[in-house]
């Protein structure tokens, strides 16, 4: 039996490319596509999960007639305020969510080597961040920079607000150990690249991941839908599905 799946922003990049892979996964069924001015109530109860790729403030209120509706939801939406997450988050009670910066297989993994890099390197190297992405794109840093950033601010037990440096301009002074540069790039039609640097003296270490198509977390997403059926009510990530816990 087919997984029907109800794309929102259905009209965008990521949509479109949802929309397309689709066709490559023969368990799959897109039921319904949802764009702005579109009635997602009207369809809901057509599609056994959601995906969203629409905008951080449309989200919370698909994620809520999902709630209503008992539907599971794929969010791959970025850029979303403390409230917004909150709003997503508060509803894991009452069906299944997967929320991921991003769903490429590539970059979970180099969300796992990030953490373990970090580990066994030590507090003696430096961290900085660098992410490019087309110039179309409006939030910055990325969500997957984010999430690189999440993950060295806890294993060096950082605060985030506290710790981050983004970009540096005129007499900053020397680097200190408790900081973490992160530097946006925007130009061209860069679909997604993420270097994670560690630098000491005499030596460095970065790990890199170059995104060419959108195929990538297009795939990723459709996979999570397929896994987040099955499942309970719960907040999900991207790591949960590809079994990286």
């Amino acid at each position: 039996m087919s997984t029907k799946i109800i794309i929102t922003g259905s009209k965008g990049r990521m949509g479109q490319a949802l929309i397309a892979c689709a066709k490559n996964f023969s368990t799959l069924r897109v039921v319904a596509q949802i764009d702005r001015d579109d009635d997602l109530a009207a369809v809901i109860s057509q599609g056994d999960v959601v995906i969203d790729f629409s905008f951080h403030e449309a989200t919370p209120g698909v994620v809520e007639l999902c709630a209503k509706n008992k539907k599971a939801i794929v969010i791959g939406t970025t850029g979303f305020s403390v409230e917004e997450k909150l709003a997503i988050v508060n509803r894991q009670s009452a069906i299944p969510i997967v929320l991921a910066t991003n769903y490429s297989t590539g970059v979970n993994t180099l969300f796992w080597l990030t953490r373990k890099a970090a580990e066994i390197l030590g507090p003696d190297f430096d961290l900085e961040v660098v992410e490019m992405h087309h110039r179309l794109k409006k939030d910055a840093p990325s969500g997957t920079a984010t999430t690189l950033l999440e993950i060295l601010g806890d294993v060096r037990k950082l605060q985030l607000a506290e710790a981050l440096r983004h970009g540096r301009k005129g007499i900053v002074g020397e680097r200190t150990r408790g900081e973490i540069g992160i530097h946006a790039i925007r130009g061209g039609d860069v679909v997604g690249d993420h270097t994670v640097i560690f630098a000491n003296a005499g030596e460095r270490v970065e790990l890199t991941h170059k995104a060419s198509s959108r195929d990538t977390f297009a795939n990723g997403a459709l996979r999570a839908a397929q896994w987040l059926v099955q499942q309970k009510p719960g907040l999900y990530d991207m790591q949960d599905v590809l079994g990286l816990k």
